[in-house]
């Protein structure tokens, strides 16, 4: 909670719901003895949302709804698309969304409760921490979605999430491994401590025509930065790791860099999406976001774009 209170706005981007949902069911019910039903819209419309955060939320709800069955049962998800009118009692603002339901039939939450659900600290069970569904609502809140929950004691309870849904189409095209992707060989200067990182980056990136440096933190990052440009071989593009556990982080590297170089294009990735320079990147000297894990077709991208600005 402490963790929303300072940010955790989401990174959002154009995804697949249902390929969110199979994952994270998946996970969350992983050596239960509950089991999940699908019953997904083929047409379902592509969501606007942070992957990690959501996936967080789906993990929650249904974590819940096995506890509920302690004999094991079936926790049904559907998801829809719904379009929510100006007079809708539905609490978000008017437009397309995708509306995905969990029911089990485990023994249901007291009417007197259901105002509550989502309080901090709150929880009808005896060992729980009542944080998760509380911050369940804090991230569907920052979505700009909404979620919402019934029940009948004894028979089901069903939670009701409503998300923002994309006109866009999702590409799942897969970069392909050639060094004609650029128009041109591109000197990229990758920073990052994890030395596992550095090489699949120099591996992935190199394939597809661009010319690779690494540095471990963000004083290694500068000096070879400040090199290329006495010699006049600068760099294109910087891609910098936000925190670095006992050096410097992407932050300070980059304030440092921008003093030499102003219109350096600049990437900041990290596996804390929380941290709220992920997801206000540009007042923090960067040009583009992007969260670990990632796949090579999303860096891909990412480069693409800054490049094409």
């Amino acid at each position: 909670m402490l963790t929303f209170s300072r940010g955790g706005s989401p990174i959002l981007k154009t995804v697949s719901i249902a390929d969110i949902l199979k994952e994270s069911v998946s996970f969350a019910l992983s050596g239960s003895r509950s089991t999940c039903g699908f019953h997904l819209a083929t047409d379902l419309w592509p969501v606007v949302v942070d992957e990690f955060q959501i996936g967080q939320v789906i993990n929650n709800i249904v974590i819940n709804a096995d506890q509920a069955m302690p004999q094991g049962g079936v926790v049904v998800i559907r998801a829809e698309n719904v379009s929510v009118e100006q007079n809708s009692s539905i609490p978000v603002i008017p437009g397309s969304y995708v509306k995905v339901s969990f029911a089990d039939n485990g023994v249901g939450i007291p009417q007197e409760h259901l105002s509550r659900i989502f309080d901090p600290y709150f929880s009808t069970k005896q060992k729980g921490s009542g944080l998760g569904l509380a911050i369940s609502y804090s991230i569907i809140k920052k979505h700009k979605g909404h979620i919402g929950v019934e029940s009948v004691m004894g028979k089901e309870t069903v939670f009701h999430l409503y998300l923002p849904a994309s006109c866009d189409k999702i590409d799942y095209r897969e970069v392909e491994e050639d060094t004609n992707q650029t128009q041109e060989t591109r000197k990229i200067l990758v920073m990052d401590d994890a030395e596992i990182i550095r090489e699949l980056l120099s591996q992935i990136l190199s394939k597809i025509g661009y010319y690779i440096v690494v540095a471990s933190d963000g004083s290694e990052a500068i000096e070879l930065y400040m090199n290329a440009i006495a010699l006049e071989e600068p760099f294109d593009a910087v891609i910098m790791d936000l925190t670095v556990p006992g050096g410097m982080g992407g932050i300070d590297a980059i304030s440092k860099i921008r003093e030499t170089d102003p219109n350096i294009k600049a990437i900041v990735s990290s596996g804390y999406s929380n941290d709220p320079v992920m997801s206000n990147f540009r007042e923090y000297g960067f040009d583009a976001v992007i969260s670990k894990p990632y796949k090579p077709k999303e860096l891909y991208e990412v480069l693409r774009k800054i490049f094409a600005k």
